[in-house]
């Protein structure tokens, strides 16, 4: 099939240049036997195949050079079809050692195989750097965002003085309700400075300030968010909160707690979440104050989702998205004992987290997003009319 193709591609090539002649009236474009044969892996193996070559006497009028043929279907320096090409980092990004490539795949493309040895691959993921200094030089502002969710990451590195990198991650939802990877940086252990850069780059890039943000107990990440982004409103993450509660409480107890606290969480309007609230420190509060205190320190971020639609919250009131996307992340690092350099654990992160984008789907109720955006007010998820005169004030801002 791909033989034939080629022989399409040519003959309809060659026919539309049917009437470019010298001045002697002979065609300057017509074909010229075949090439060497030469291996193609494709997703079924190796073959064999000797592609039809064009004898393409023309020369460009503005740069003076020789006008050369050059097939779509099969570049003249392929060895791989781009399926494989891109199957390739792929599975490497997903544990796959380098030096595995050639017998886990040498059966299923073939002994001749092209480009499965260590060095192919490592040349193949030099091009995610590209890749990478392309995404963060991006403009964000030609799409609104409602929610983000940030984290800072920290993963192994094999090489260098500091063997801990923390790796600060965004996630924003836009308009259509779909999840996109907004940045993915390094940050000096998530300290004030490192996400005030972050939050700044993206700010200077086009980036709108967000309804909600949502994030862990950072307190470099607050201070930096007052500092860049004051208006936006906080969302502390659930499961990051009820860890910390429970850290400080007895073994024993902590079933216990982690059911009110859960009570809290998935209650149906902030008066059910407040009551939920009271029960906790009556039974808690008194044996073990630390833990009460941890509660009700971030009592207002920790509810902030009641004021969006409820079928929002099982989105926003944690930073779940961030933290089931780096489980990929930390399989490769497994396998590789760590990354090599910092450099490289931020490539592997960038290009695991952008396959990954593919098949995050779009949050619950995502035709409320652009009314969230628009400013419409709810309450315990549900939206409240506004009058007439609060309407065209709104509008008119």
């Amino acid at each position: 099939m791909i033989a034939q193709a080629l022989e399409v591609e040519v003959a309809d090539y060659v026919e539309r240049h049917q009437d470019d002649l010298d001045e002697h009236g002979h065609r300057l474009v017509r074909r010229n036997g075949k090439g060497k044969a030469r291996g193609l892996t494709v997703g079924s193996g190796t073959i064999r195949l000797r592609a039809p070559r064009v004898d393409d006497r023309r020369t460009d009028p503005e740069s003076g050079r020789r006008v050369r043929f050059s097939s779509r279907i099969l570049p003249r320096y392929a060895r791989r079809s781009p399926k494989v090409t891109e199957l390739l980092p792929a599975l490497y990004l997903r544990g796959l050692s380098t030096g595995d490539f050639a017998p886990a795949l040498g059966d299923l493309l073939g002994e001749d195989a092209a480009g499965l040895s260590a060095a192919s691959i490592a040349r193949l993921s030099k091009e995610w750097e590209a890749d990478y200094e392309a995404f963060r030089q991006r403009r964000l502002d030609f799409a609104r965002y409602a929610y983000l969710w940030v984290d800072g990451i920290h993963l192994c590195v094999r090489l260098g003085e500091d063997r801990d990198l923390c790796c600060l991650v965004v996630i924003g939802v836009r308009s259509d309700g779909v999840k996109e990877l907004l940045a993915v940086t390094d940050g000096y252990r998530e300290s004030a400075e490192s996400w005030a850069d972050l939050l700044r780059d993206l700010k200077a890039r086009g980036l709108r300030p967000p309804k909600l943000l949502t994030g862990d107990g950072a307190l470099g990440l607050w201070a930096a968010l007052r500092d860049v982004f004051p208006e936006v409103r906080t969302q502390r993450c659930w499961v990051h909160k009820i860890a910390n509660v429970l850290d400080a409480l007895p073994k024993r107890t902590q079933p216990k707690a982690k059911r009110a606290l859960h009570e809290i969480m998935e209650a149906e309007s902030r008066a059910d979440a407040e009551a939920a609230m009271s029960e906790f420190r009556e039974q808690f509060a008194v044996k073990w104050p630390k833990a009460w205190e941890k509660l009700e320190k971030d009592k207002a971020a920790l509810l902030a989702f009641f004021d969006f639609p409820a079928e929002h919250w099982l989105h926003i009131r944690t930073t779940n998205p961030i933290e089931s996307s780096f489980a990929g992340v930390r399989l490769r690092t497994r396998v590789t004992k760590g990354a090599g350099s910092r450099q490289a654990a931020l490539m592997m992160t960038y290009k695991l987290l952008d396959s990954l984008q593919e098949r995050w789907r779009r949050i619950n109720g995502h035709e409320l997003v652009a009314e969230v955006l628009d400013g419409a007010t709810f309450k315990d998820g549900i939206k409240l009319e506004e009058d007439d005169d609060r309407r065209d004030e709104r509008v008119a801002a």
